[in-house]
This record gives C-alpha cells, structure tokens and sequence, in this order.
C-alpha cells in the first residue's frame, strides 16, 4: 500500500473527502518527524513507538572497487511495534 492508497482507505473509513484525509495524514506524518528531529520517542498505545537511534561511525566497502570507506555517524529513526500490532500481524 502506498501513500495515496493510504489516503484513499482513510477518506473511505472516515467519510471525509480525498483531499482531507490527505491533509489529516500529511499532518500526522509533519508531527512524528517534528517530534522525532526535536530528540522526542513518539508512542501510540499498542501499536508501537518511534524514536531516534545513534548509529556509530563505521569502516565499510565499496562494493564495486572493493576500497575501505569510513561510513559517517548518523541519527536514524526506528519503530517498534507493540503488543497488538504483533497480536495483530500474527493471527493472534
């Protein structure tokens, strides 16, 4: 599913129209990035939680000329599902 699939499946379930489901997603999605650029963990009960990890500095490889490079530290956001997303997912 795609963002405007997406779209399409929230204007349906909240009988709104295409462009207002779009605006309403849009938001969300401005909100979790805000919250997470600013340093914030940004948590929905049960269906999981977004925050910022470091990665640390690494040597890595080019993998057409096989030459060593210095991958750079970096802030990456990651999620983890909650317990009823995984009940969800799993059949449970």
């Amino acid at each position: 599913m795609n963002k405007g699939e997406f779209v399409e499946a929230l204007a349906d379930s909240l009988d709104v129209s295409r462009a207002q489901a779009d605006r309403a997603l849009t938001a969300v999605l401005d909100i979790i990035a805000a919250r997470l650029t600013a340093g914030e963990k940004v948590s929905f009960t049960g269906f999981g939680s977004f925050e910022v990890s470091e990665r640390a500095a690494r040597s890595g490889r080019n993998p057409q000329t096989g030459a060593t490079i210095e991958i750079a530290a970096a802030r990456v956001p990651k999620f983890s599902a909650g317990a009823t997303l995984k009940a969800a997912v799993n059949g449970d």
